[in-house]
């Protein structure tokens, strides 16, 4: 959001100065494009690298702002989750060894955080979803004590009316309600920004849009949240609906959310993109303002635009632009959002050069592309993307391309091509393609994280196998290997640290359940059915009444008595229960004590799993 001093926007005064310094703002800007004082050369390249802390169990670790302490380096800042920090790297022009340099400079920062981490026990990971996130790490207590993010959520909740709304669904399908934007919390990614010239900007906006959905399929990363396999691209549907503050009604909603991918070309001039965007979406936050920038500008000065920059930081498009002062100098870019963090630093310095090859390298058949491609394919392509990776067709040039045809045969090349013409060294251009060419030819970092869980998922429970595998990918990053070149982990695969096993490691989540209401004759054949034999009993919102042993209901059935009978007279209510941060030791112990052989885990008297003897 740029500005740290940052509250929700409130009151008709305080709306009224925040409105007026936004159009003057606008009228800035064009007064800027009208004198031809945007910077047009050397053309300059950026980055922002978002990444998890993890503990030594490969958990979230909630202490961004004491590692944030002792790295103590201008290049790192917060994010909205406790456990995640961002580094911006310094602008680069374009040409020559650029990636290389970008490189280095990226390994440099991140080995200072990883230093400053293990001061306290934490290790650092890029990874777009930290496959052990767990729901637990998306309350208001996991985010970070800085006061714009607190202001960002009280006004994105005001405006909503409601809670959010998460409806994901894949191979696997997570529905829930949740009352905050923490749960934008869970992704991390790795922002890409390219300088561009303000009188070919909008022509290069749509092209950026034009290429999203092939660029994306190569780079996804983020397959897993809360241990369920949902989109290839995760990230796109979480944080799409996280900060969503369109009120569900019985009224069709023909708003777009805040995070988007737009709706259609845009076909006037730069400022044109950020109007849109004012009409669109409405201010959320302020800020205080001492200059009018109209004045700023009349004086000699250069004005940063501060009120339409914070309006323009709460407008997530996957594809955004940008306005920067660098050097005294006013210049405008393009933000390319949707590349998730990882799987490692050469993984994603090949996905910027990629990107920015495809961008200078268009060829001129595609220079109005908005005259020649169906906008909605475009957002088709991005979509089917972010929903199966590698394994989707595009629409390109009126026909069906696999996505290995479409980016090996057409877009690689243009991607060399482009990288050519701005004087990228061959060696860069040799090294950073060909990680591309890999992942196309082997598997992207998230067909990797799939296939490895689901063999994992074959020998353990979720959450064990999704620490194994987080523990992992620290490992193959850590070997600075490109992902293309990791092997699949097997069925058998262990972590190589010392991970206490907890209930959550092994406690069923796959809970069959019954009410108080039921009748003993039907919850009689479930358990056989199913060969349980310990049966919950839960109300409606999984609150936990009692548990049911099937040596009750057996002899009860067997007596012929279980027809009239219900569930409320035979379970016991008296609980020995667990949490499902306890060890397994602990539970064992209880297990022993209490002599019984099932143990319901709750959280805040809710049941979330069920623990067995059989489980130990």
């Amino acid at each position: 959001m740029g500005s740290k001093n940052v509250r929700k926007l409130t009151g008709k005064k305080q709306r009224a100065i925040y409105l007026h310094h936004l159009v003057r703002d606008m009228e800035a800007l064009e007064l800027m494009i009208q004198r031809d004082m945007f910077e047009k050369s050397p053309i300059r390249i950026g980055a922002e690298q978002e990444f998890c802390i993890v503990d030594g169990e490969f958990l979230p670790h909630s202490n961004s702002l004491q590692v944030l302490g002792e790295i103590n380096d201008r290049h790192f800042t917060t994010e909205i989750g406790n456990y995640n920090l961002e580094i911006n790297t310094d602008p680069i022009v374009l040409g020559k060894d650029c990636f290389s340099i970008l490189h280095q400079d990226l390994d440099s920062l991140l080995d200072k955080g990883k230093a400053a981490a293990q001061k306290s026990g934490s290790r650092i990971i890029i990874t777009g979803i930290l496959p052990t996130i767990a729901h637990k790490h998306t309350t208001l207590e996991s985010m970070t004590a800085v006061d714009r993010y607190y202001a960002l959520n009280e006004a994105a909740k005001d405006y909503r009316g409601q809670d959010f709304s998460i409806h994901i669904k894949g191979v696997d399908e997570v529905t829930m309600l949740h009352d905050s934007v923490m749960l934008e919390g869970c992704n991390t990614s790795f922002q890409m920004h390219l300088q561009l010239d303000p009188e070919e900007f909008v022509e290069m906006f749509n092209w950026s849009q034009a290429i999203t959905g092939p660029v994306l399929a190569a780079c996804c990363n983020s397959p897993l949240l809360f241990g369920k396999e949902l989109w290839s691209e995760t990230r796109i549907a979480l944080f799409t609906q996280s900060v969503d503050v369109r009120t569900n009604s019985f009224l069709l909603n023909e708003n777009q959310p805040r995070v988007s991918f737009e709706s259609k070309w845009q076909t006037g001039s730069i400022s044109d993109v950020f109007k849109d965007n004012i009409a669109r979406f409405r201010s959320i936050l302020t800020a205080d303002f001492e200059d009018d920038s109209v004045d700023l500008l009349e004086r000699g000065e250069i004005p940063k635009l501060k009120a339409l920059c914070l309006h323009n930081g709460t407008v997530y498009r996957w594809n955004r632009a940008c306005f920067g002062v660098g050097d005294g100098k006013p210049h405008l870019r393009i933000e390319c959002r949707y590349i998730p963090s990882g799987p490692t630093v050469i993984d994603q310095i090949a996905n910027m050069a990629f990107w920015v090859g495809l961008m200078k390298g268009r060829p001129e058949k595609y220079k109005e592309i908005h005259r020649t491609m169906d906008f909605k394919d475009v957002k088709s392509n991005f979509l089917a993307a972010a929903r199966y990776g590698m394994a989707v067709q595009f629409h390109w040039e009126g026909k069906l391309y696999s996505a290995q045809k479409l980016l090996s045969e057409v877009f690689l090349p243009m991607a060399k091509e482009g990288l050519r013409k701005v004087r990228i060294s061959e060696g860069d251009i040799d090294k950073y393609l060909t990680v591309i060419q890999n992942r196309i030819n082997a598997h992207n970092g998230s067909e990797w994280i799939s296939k490895s869980y689901r063999n994992l998922l074959t020998t353990k429970k979720p959450d064990a196998a999704v620490q194994v595998l987080t523990a992992n990918l620290y490992l193959n990053q850590e070997s600075k290997k490109p992902v293309s070149e990791w092997e699949i982990l097997p069925p058998e695969a262990m972590s190589q640290f010392n991970i206490t096993k907890k209930v959550h490691h092994v406690m069923s989540t796959d809970i069959f359940s019954v009410e108080e209401k039921d009748s003993i004759e039907l919850v009689a054949h479930m358990m056989k059915w199913k060969n349980i034999h310990h049966m919950p009993v839960i109300k409606g919102d999984k609150e936990l009444l009692g548990i049911l042993s099937w040596v009750d209901v057996q002899l009860l059935f067997e007596k012929g008595n279980a027809t009239q009978a219900t569930v409320k007279s035979l379970m016991k209510t008296e609980l020995i229960t667990i949490g499902q941060d306890s060890t397994v030791d602990e539970a064992k112990e209880l297990m022993d004590r209490h002599k019984i052989h099932a143990l319901p885990v709750v959280r805040e008297n809710k049941l979330i799993g069920i623990l067995t003897s059989n489980d130990l």
